[in-house]
Protein backbone atom coordinates (compact mmCIF):
# COMPACT_ATOMS: atom_id res chain seq x y z
CA UNK A 1 0.00 0.00 0.00
CA UNK A 2 1.35 3.42 -0.99
CA UNK A 3 2.24 5.86 1.81
CA UNK A 4 1.03 9.46 1.85
CA UNK A 5 3.20 11.46 4.25
CA UNK A 6 1.67 14.28 6.28
CA UNK A 7 3.46 17.20 7.91
CA UNK A 8 1.48 18.99 10.64
CA UNK A 9 2.43 22.60 11.38
CA UNK A 10 1.17 23.39 14.87
CA UNK A 11 0.34 21.10 17.79
CA UNK A 12 -2.24 23.16 19.61
CA UNK A 13 -5.80 22.01 20.26
CA UNK A 14 -6.69 21.40 16.61
CA UNK A 15 -3.32 19.97 15.61
CA UNK A 16 -3.43 17.45 18.43
CA UNK A 17 -7.05 16.56 17.66
CA UNK A 18 -6.13 15.92 14.03
CA UNK A 19 -3.19 13.72 15.02
CA UNK A 20 -5.28 11.85 17.59
CA UNK A 21 -7.95 10.94 15.04
CA UNK A 22 -5.37 9.97 12.42
CA UNK A 23 -3.62 7.70 14.92
CA UNK A 24 -6.82 6.25 16.40
CA UNK A 25 -8.43 5.39 13.06
CA UNK A 26 -5.28 4.85 11.00
CA UNK A 27 -6.20 1.39 9.70
CA UNK A 28 -9.77 2.37 8.80
CA UNK A 29 -8.69 5.58 7.06
CA UNK A 30 -5.96 3.81 5.12
CA UNK A 31 -8.38 1.10 3.94
CA UNK A 32 -10.88 3.72 2.81
CA UNK A 33 -8.25 5.68 0.91
CA UNK A 34 -6.21 2.82 -0.47
CA UNK A 35 -3.05 4.34 0.94
CA UNK A 36 -1.23 4.53 4.25
CA UNK A 37 -1.93 8.04 5.62
CA UNK A 38 1.10 8.60 7.83
CA UNK A 39 2.15 11.51 10.07
CA UNK A 40 5.77 11.86 9.04
CA UNK A 41 6.64 15.19 10.69
CA UNK A 42 5.18 17.58 13.24
CA UNK A 43 6.16 21.16 14.05
CA UNK A 44 5.68 22.99 17.32
CA UNK A 45 7.41 25.85 19.12
CA UNK A 46 7.79 23.82 22.33
CA UNK A 47 8.59 20.14 21.84
CA UNK A 48 8.64 19.38 25.56
CA UNK A 49 5.20 20.57 26.61
CA UNK A 50 2.64 17.88 27.57
CA UNK A 51 0.09 16.95 24.89
CA UNK A 52 -2.56 14.22 24.53
CA UNK A 53 -0.74 12.50 21.65
CA UNK A 54 2.84 11.31 21.25
CA UNK A 55 5.16 11.16 18.25
CA UNK A 56 8.52 9.56 17.53
CA UNK A 57 11.19 12.07 18.59
CA UNK A 58 12.79 12.03 15.14
CA UNK A 59 9.53 13.28 13.58
CA UNK A 60 9.33 16.38 15.79
CA UNK A 61 10.93 19.73 15.01
CA UNK A 62 10.60 23.43 15.66
CA UNK A 63 11.59 24.25 12.07
CA UNK A 64 8.53 24.53 9.81
CA UNK A 65 10.58 25.29 6.71
CA UNK A 66 12.54 22.07 7.13
CA UNK A 67 9.30 20.11 6.90
CA UNK A 68 7.99 22.22 4.00
CA UNK A 69 11.19 21.56 2.04
CA UNK A 70 11.25 17.81 2.78
CA UNK A 71 10.68 16.02 -0.56
CA UNK A 72 9.09 13.03 1.24
CA UNK A 73 6.20 15.13 2.63
CA UNK A 74 3.12 15.03 0.39
CA UNK A 75 0.56 17.11 2.34
CA UNK A 76 1.05 20.00 4.75
CA UNK A 77 -1.60 20.53 7.41
CA UNK A 78 -1.41 24.12 8.66
CA UNK A 79 -3.03 24.63 12.08
CA UNK A 80 -0.83 27.42 13.44
CA UNK A 81 -3.60 30.01 13.09
CA UNK A 82 -3.34 33.72 12.42
CA UNK A 83 -2.10 35.35 9.23
CA UNK A 84 1.68 35.36 9.70
CA UNK A 85 3.71 33.21 9.31
CA UNK A 86 0.91 30.85 8.21
CA UNK A 87 0.45 32.65 4.87
CA UNK A 88 4.15 32.44 4.04
CA UNK A 89 4.38 28.77 5.06
CA UNK A 90 1.35 27.79 2.95
CA UNK A 91 2.59 29.62 -0.15
CA UNK A 92 6.04 28.08 0.23
CA UNK A 93 4.52 24.61 0.62
CA UNK A 94 2.46 25.01 -2.57
CA UNK A 95 5.51 26.25 -4.43
CA UNK A 96 7.43 23.21 -3.17
CA UNK A 97 4.78 20.95 -4.75
CA UNK A 98 2.90 20.07 -1.56
CA UNK A 99 -0.86 19.95 -1.22
CA UNK A 100 -2.10 22.02 1.73
CA UNK A 101 -4.98 21.60 4.17
CA UNK A 102 -5.87 24.30 6.71
CA UNK A 103 -8.50 25.36 9.23
CA UNK A 104 -7.36 29.00 9.21
CA UNK A 105 -10.49 31.10 8.62
CA UNK A 106 -8.84 34.48 9.19
CA UNK A 107 -6.12 33.73 6.67
CA UNK A 108 -8.57 32.46 4.06
CA UNK A 109 -10.92 35.42 4.54
CA UNK A 110 -8.04 37.88 4.09
CA UNK A 111 -5.75 36.08 1.62
CA UNK A 112 -7.71 33.10 0.29
CA UNK A 113 -7.92 34.35 -3.29
CA UNK A 114 -4.15 34.95 -3.40
CA UNK A 115 -3.40 31.48 -2.05
CA UNK A 116 -5.87 29.79 -4.40
CA UNK A 117 -4.18 31.57 -7.30
CA UNK A 118 -0.80 30.18 -6.17
CA UNK A 119 -2.29 26.69 -5.80
CA UNK A 120 -3.70 26.96 -9.32
CA UNK A 121 -0.37 28.05 -10.80
CA UNK A 122 1.45 25.11 -9.24
CA UNK A 123 -1.34 22.55 -9.78
CA UNK A 124 -1.74 21.78 -6.09
CA UNK A 125 -4.66 21.37 -3.69
CA UNK A 126 -5.56 24.05 -1.16
CA UNK A 127 -8.43 22.72 0.98
CA UNK A 128 -10.12 24.37 3.96
CA UNK A 129 -13.32 22.57 4.98
CA UNK A 130 -12.46 22.99 8.68
CA UNK A 131 -12.32 26.78 8.42
CA UNK A 132 -16.11 27.14 8.78
CA UNK A 133 -18.27 25.21 11.20
CA UNK A 134 -15.63 22.98 12.76
CA UNK A 135 -16.79 19.43 12.12
CA UNK A 136 -19.84 20.48 10.09
CA UNK A 137 -19.44 19.73 6.36
CA UNK A 138 -20.56 22.88 4.54
CA UNK A 139 -17.82 23.99 2.13
CA UNK A 140 -17.75 20.63 0.34
CA UNK A 141 -21.52 20.59 -0.20
CA UNK A 142 -21.45 24.18 -1.49
CA UNK A 143 -18.64 23.34 -3.92
CA UNK A 144 -20.03 20.03 -5.18
CA UNK A 145 -23.36 18.63 -3.94
CA UNK A 146 -25.21 21.95 -4.37
CA UNK A 147 -23.40 23.15 -7.48
CA UNK A 148 -26.58 22.96 -9.60
CA UNK A 149 -28.34 25.46 -7.32
CA UNK A 150 -28.44 29.20 -7.17
CA UNK A 151 -28.00 29.90 -3.47
CA UNK A 152 -30.72 32.34 -2.48
CA UNK A 153 -29.86 32.90 1.16
CA UNK A 154 -27.44 31.83 3.89
CA UNK A 155 -28.05 32.26 7.61
CA UNK A 156 -25.39 31.01 9.97
CA UNK A 157 -24.76 30.65 13.68
CA UNK A 158 -21.04 30.12 13.21
CA UNK A 159 -19.48 31.14 16.52
CA UNK A 160 -19.91 28.85 19.49
CA UNK A 161 -18.74 31.37 22.11
CA UNK A 162 -21.39 33.96 21.32
CA UNK A 163 -24.07 31.31 20.94
CA UNK A 164 -23.19 29.92 24.36
CA UNK A 165 -23.33 33.41 25.90
CA UNK A 166 -26.71 34.25 24.35
CA UNK A 167 -28.12 30.85 25.31
CA UNK A 168 -26.96 31.30 28.91
CA UNK A 169 -28.33 34.84 29.07
CA UNK A 170 -31.66 33.49 27.89
CA UNK A 171 -31.80 30.58 30.33
CA UNK A 172 -30.58 32.31 33.50
CA UNK A 173 -31.52 35.95 32.87
CA UNK A 174 -28.03 37.32 33.48
CA UNK A 175 -26.44 40.18 31.56
CA UNK A 176 -23.65 39.88 29.00
CA UNK A 177 -20.69 40.78 31.24
CA UNK A 178 -21.61 38.20 33.91
CA UNK A 179 -22.10 35.37 31.42
CA UNK A 180 -18.89 36.28 29.57
CA UNK A 181 -16.90 35.92 32.78
CA UNK A 182 -18.48 32.51 33.38
CA UNK A 183 -17.75 31.44 29.80
CA UNK A 184 -14.10 32.45 30.21
CA UNK A 185 -13.85 30.51 33.48
CA UNK A 186 -15.26 27.41 31.75
CA UNK A 187 -12.96 27.71 28.75
CA UNK A 188 -15.74 28.57 26.28
CA UNK A 189 -14.39 32.10 25.75
CA UNK A 190 -10.86 33.35 25.29
CA UNK A 191 -9.15 35.66 27.78
CA UNK A 192 -9.42 38.25 24.99
CA UNK A 193 -12.87 37.52 23.53
CA UNK A 194 -12.83 40.36 20.99
CA UNK A 195 -12.80 38.26 17.83
CA UNK A 196 -15.79 36.24 19.03
CA UNK A 197 -18.05 38.72 20.82
CA UNK A 198 -17.47 41.58 18.37
CA UNK A 199 -18.37 39.37 15.42
CA UNK A 200 -15.03 39.22 13.58
CA UNK A 201 -14.75 35.43 13.75
CA UNK A 202 -18.24 35.11 12.22
CA UNK A 203 -17.35 37.65 9.54
CA UNK A 204 -14.30 35.63 8.48
CA UNK A 205 -16.47 32.55 8.07
CA UNK A 206 -19.19 34.47 6.24
CA UNK A 207 -16.62 35.84 3.79
CA UNK A 208 -15.60 32.27 2.93
CA UNK A 209 -19.16 30.96 2.57
CA UNK A 210 -20.27 33.97 0.50
CA UNK A 211 -17.32 33.74 -1.88
CA UNK A 212 -18.13 30.10 -2.61
CA UNK A 213 -21.92 30.47 -2.73
CA UNK A 214 -21.96 33.57 -4.95
CA UNK A 215 -18.76 33.04 -6.96
CA UNK A 216 -17.27 36.39 -6.04
CA UNK A 217 -14.34 37.56 -3.99
CA UNK A 218 -15.43 39.14 -0.72
CA UNK A 219 -13.30 41.73 1.02
CA UNK A 220 -13.58 41.21 4.76
CA UNK A 221 -13.67 44.98 5.34
CA UNK A 222 -16.85 45.25 3.23
CA UNK A 223 -18.84 42.98 5.56
CA UNK A 224 -20.95 44.88 8.10
CA UNK A 225 -19.94 43.52 11.50
CA UNK A 226 -21.63 44.10 14.86
CA UNK A 227 -21.18 41.98 17.96
CA UNK A 228 -23.28 41.11 20.99
CA UNK A 229 -21.88 43.43 23.68
CA UNK A 230 -24.98 45.63 23.47
CA UNK A 231 -27.49 42.81 24.02
CA UNK A 232 -29.05 42.88 27.49
CA UNK A 233 -31.14 40.42 29.45
CA UNK A 234 -34.07 42.82 28.95
CA UNK A 235 -33.78 42.49 25.18
CA UNK A 236 -33.75 38.71 25.44
CA UNK A 237 -36.81 38.74 27.72
CA UNK A 238 -38.72 41.08 25.39
CA UNK A 239 -37.76 38.93 22.41
CA UNK A 240 -39.22 35.86 24.14
CA UNK A 241 -42.37 37.78 24.99
CA UNK A 242 -42.77 38.72 21.33
CA UNK A 243 -42.07 35.22 20.01
CA UNK A 244 -38.40 35.58 19.06
CA UNK A 245 -34.93 34.51 20.13
CA UNK A 246 -31.76 36.58 19.70
CA UNK A 247 -28.80 35.03 17.88
CA UNK A 248 -25.59 36.39 16.39
CA UNK A 249 -26.26 35.73 12.71
CA UNK A 250 -24.04 35.69 9.66
CA UNK A 251 -26.32 36.58 6.75
CA UNK A 252 -25.66 36.55 3.01
CA UNK A 253 -27.83 36.65 -0.08
CA UNK A 254 -27.68 37.95 -3.62
CA UNK A 255 -29.69 41.10 -4.30
CA UNK A 256 -30.04 42.93 -7.62
CA UNK A 257 -26.53 42.23 -8.88
CA UNK A 258 -24.95 42.73 -5.45
CA UNK A 259 -24.36 40.57 -2.38
CA UNK A 260 -25.65 41.24 1.11
CA UNK A 261 -23.05 40.10 3.63
CA UNK A 262 -23.56 41.13 7.25
CA UNK A 263 -22.95 39.90 10.80
CA UNK A 264 -25.05 41.22 13.67
CA UNK A 265 -27.42 40.16 16.45
CA UNK A 266 -30.84 39.38 15.05
CA UNK A 267 -34.24 38.35 16.35
CA UNK A 268 -35.39 35.07 14.82
CA UNK A 269 -38.94 33.70 15.11
CA UNK A 270 -39.02 30.84 17.61
CA UNK A 271 -40.17 28.44 14.90
CA UNK A 272 -37.15 29.06 12.66
CA UNK A 273 -34.82 26.02 12.54
CA UNK A 274 -31.89 28.12 13.78
CA UNK A 275 -33.80 29.33 16.84
CA UNK A 276 -33.24 26.02 18.64
CA UNK A 277 -29.48 25.92 18.00
CA UNK A 278 -28.10 26.47 21.49
CA UNK A 279 -24.96 26.47 23.60
CA UNK A 280 -21.68 25.97 21.69
CA UNK A 281 -23.32 24.34 18.67
CA UNK A 282 -23.17 25.88 15.20
CA UNK A 283 -25.53 25.64 12.25
CA UNK A 284 -25.75 26.95 8.71
CA UNK A 285 -29.19 27.23 7.09
CA UNK A 286 -29.41 27.90 3.39
CA UNK A 287 -31.87 27.94 0.55
CA UNK A 288 -31.12 26.75 -2.97
CA UNK A 289 -33.45 27.30 -5.90
CA UNK A 290 -33.46 23.57 -6.64
CA UNK A 291 -32.97 21.85 -3.32
CA UNK A 292 -35.02 24.22 -1.14
CA UNK A 293 -34.14 24.68 2.52
CA UNK A 294 -31.23 22.81 4.14
CA UNK A 295 -29.58 23.05 7.55
CA UNK A 296 -26.15 21.79 8.55
CA UNK A 297 -25.80 21.41 12.32
CA UNK A 298 -23.11 20.21 14.71
CA UNK A 299 -20.10 21.11 16.80
CA UNK A 300 -18.50 24.21 15.37
CA UNK A 301 -15.18 23.95 17.19
CA UNK A 302 -13.07 21.65 19.32
CA UNK A 303 -10.08 19.43 18.70
CA UNK A 304 -11.81 16.31 17.39
CA UNK A 305 -14.67 17.88 15.39
CA UNK A 306 -12.28 20.27 13.63
CA UNK A 307 -9.74 17.47 13.25
CA UNK A 308 -12.44 15.38 11.59
CA UNK A 309 -12.96 18.04 8.92
CA UNK A 310 -9.21 18.43 8.40
CA UNK A 311 -8.79 14.68 7.89
CA UNK A 312 -11.63 14.70 5.39
CA UNK A 313 -9.61 17.19 3.34
CA UNK A 314 -6.44 15.17 3.85
CA UNK A 315 -8.21 12.11 2.47
CA UNK A 316 -9.51 14.02 -0.56
CA UNK A 317 -6.04 15.40 -1.19
CA UNK A 318 -4.47 11.93 -0.82
CA UNK A 319 -6.89 10.49 -3.37
CA UNK A 320 -5.97 13.30 -5.76
CA UNK A 321 -2.27 12.50 -5.32
CA UNK A 322 -2.86 8.78 -5.94
CA UNK A 323 -4.80 9.52 -9.12
CA UNK A 324 -2.61 12.38 -10.36
CA UNK A 325 -5.50 14.82 -9.99
CA UNK A 326 -4.16 17.46 -7.60
CA UNK A 327 -5.11 21.00 -8.48
CA UNK A 328 -8.42 20.08 -10.09
CA UNK A 329 -10.42 22.17 -7.57
CA UNK A 330 -9.76 25.75 -8.61
CA UNK A 331 -11.06 29.09 -7.39
CA UNK A 332 -14.60 29.73 -8.66
CA UNK A 333 -14.76 33.45 -7.87
CA UNK A 334 -15.36 34.45 -11.48
CA UNK A 335 -17.92 37.21 -10.75
CA UNK A 336 -17.12 40.68 -9.41
CA UNK A 337 -20.09 41.62 -7.27
CA UNK A 338 -20.21 44.57 -4.91
CA UNK A 339 -21.27 44.22 -1.28
CA UNK A 340 -24.57 46.00 -0.68
CA UNK A 341 -24.19 48.70 2.00
CA UNK A 342 -26.03 48.01 5.24
CA UNK A 343 -27.71 51.41 4.89
CA UNK A 344 -29.62 50.18 1.81
CA UNK A 345 -30.91 46.95 3.33
CA UNK A 346 -34.60 46.77 4.29
CA UNK A 347 -35.59 44.85 7.42
CA UNK A 348 -37.95 45.03 10.36
CA UNK A 349 -36.47 46.48 13.56
CA UNK A 350 -36.83 46.20 17.32
CA UNK A 351 -36.34 49.47 19.19
CA UNK A 352 -36.17 49.82 22.98
CA UNK A 353 -36.34 53.35 24.39
CA UNK A 354 -36.62 55.08 27.74
CA UNK A 355 -39.07 58.00 27.49
CA UNK A 356 -40.96 60.39 29.73
CA UNK A 357 -44.27 58.86 30.84
CA UNK A 358 -46.45 61.76 29.74
CA UNK A 359 -49.49 62.14 27.47
CA UNK A 360 -48.61 62.73 23.83
CA UNK A 361 -45.11 61.26 23.98
CA UNK A 362 -45.97 58.14 22.00
CA UNK A 363 -47.77 60.19 19.37
CA UNK A 364 -44.82 62.55 19.08
CA UNK A 365 -42.41 59.65 18.81
CA UNK A 366 -44.58 58.03 16.13
CA UNK A 367 -44.53 61.33 14.26
CA UNK A 368 -40.72 61.40 14.19
CA UNK A 369 -40.60 57.82 12.96
CA UNK A 370 -43.26 58.57 10.35
CA UNK A 371 -41.28 61.56 9.07
CA UNK A 372 -38.54 59.05 8.23
CA UNK A 373 -40.97 56.51 6.66
CA UNK A 374 -40.60 54.20 9.67
CA UNK A 375 -43.97 52.54 10.21
CA UNK A 376 -44.83 50.98 13.59
CA UNK A 377 -46.09 47.40 13.64
CA UNK A 378 -46.50 46.96 17.41
CA UNK A 379 -45.70 48.69 20.72
CA UNK A 380 -45.14 47.38 24.22
CA UNK A 381 -45.08 49.96 27.03
CA UNK A 382 -44.03 49.35 30.62
CA UNK A 383 -44.23 52.28 33.01
CA UNK A 384 -42.36 52.92 36.21
CA UNK A 385 -42.46 56.28 37.98
CA UNK A 386 -41.91 59.22 35.67
CA UNK A 387 -40.36 57.09 32.92
CA UNK A 388 -41.70 54.46 30.57
CA UNK A 389 -39.90 51.79 28.59
CA UNK A 390 -41.15 51.45 25.05
CA UNK A 391 -40.48 48.48 22.80
CA UNK A 392 -41.37 49.10 19.17
CA UNK A 393 -41.40 46.64 16.29
CA UNK A 394 -41.37 48.37 12.92
CA UNK A 395 -42.57 47.29 9.53
CA UNK A 396 -39.88 46.68 6.94
CA UNK A 397 -37.85 49.82 6.27
CA UNK A 398 -34.41 50.78 4.99
CA UNK A 399 -31.67 50.87 7.61
CA UNK A 400 -30.65 54.44 6.77
CA UNK A 401 -34.16 55.68 7.57
CA UNK A 402 -34.19 53.95 10.96
CA UNK A 403 -30.76 55.34 11.81
CA UNK A 404 -31.80 58.85 10.77
CA UNK A 405 -34.93 58.64 12.94
CA UNK A 406 -32.90 57.43 15.93
CA UNK A 407 -30.53 60.35 15.48
CA UNK A 408 -33.47 62.75 15.84
CA UNK A 409 -34.98 60.86 18.80
CA UNK A 410 -31.72 61.03 20.74
CA UNK A 411 -31.88 64.83 20.60
CA UNK A 412 -35.46 65.10 21.92
CA UNK A 413 -35.96 66.04 25.55
CA UNK A 414 -38.59 63.38 26.25
CA UNK A 415 -36.27 60.53 25.17
CA UNK A 416 -33.71 59.76 27.85
CA UNK A 417 -32.14 56.82 26.03
CA UNK A 418 -32.38 54.72 22.89
CA UNK A 419 -31.34 51.51 24.60
CA UNK A 420 -31.37 48.97 21.78
CA UNK A 421 -31.72 48.55 18.05
CA UNK A 422 -31.92 44.93 16.87
CA UNK A 423 -32.75 43.72 13.38
CA UNK A 424 -35.42 41.08 12.76
CA UNK A 425 -34.56 38.29 10.34
CA UNK A 426 -37.81 37.00 8.93
CA UNK A 427 -38.94 35.57 5.61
Amino acid sequence: MRSINIGILGLGTVGCGTAELLQRNAELISRRVGADIRIAAVVDRDLERPRPVSFPPESMTTDARRVIADPDIDIIVEVIGGVHPAREFIIEALQQGKNVVTANKELIAKHGSEILDVAGRYGRDFLFEASVGGGIPIIGPLKSSLIANRIEKILGIVNGTTNYILTSMSSVGKDFADVLREAQAMGYAEADPTSDVDGYDSAYKLAILSAIAFNTRIRIEDIYCEGIRGISSKDIAYAAELGYVIKLLAVARPFDGQVEARVHPAMLPVDHPLASVNDVFNAVWLRGDGVGDLMFYGRGAGSLPTGSAIIGDVVESARNIINGASGRISCTCFDKLNIRPISDISLKYYLRLQVADKPGVLASLAGVLGDHTVSISSVVQKSGGDMAELVIITHEVEEKNVQAAIGVLREMNYVSEVSSLIRLEEE
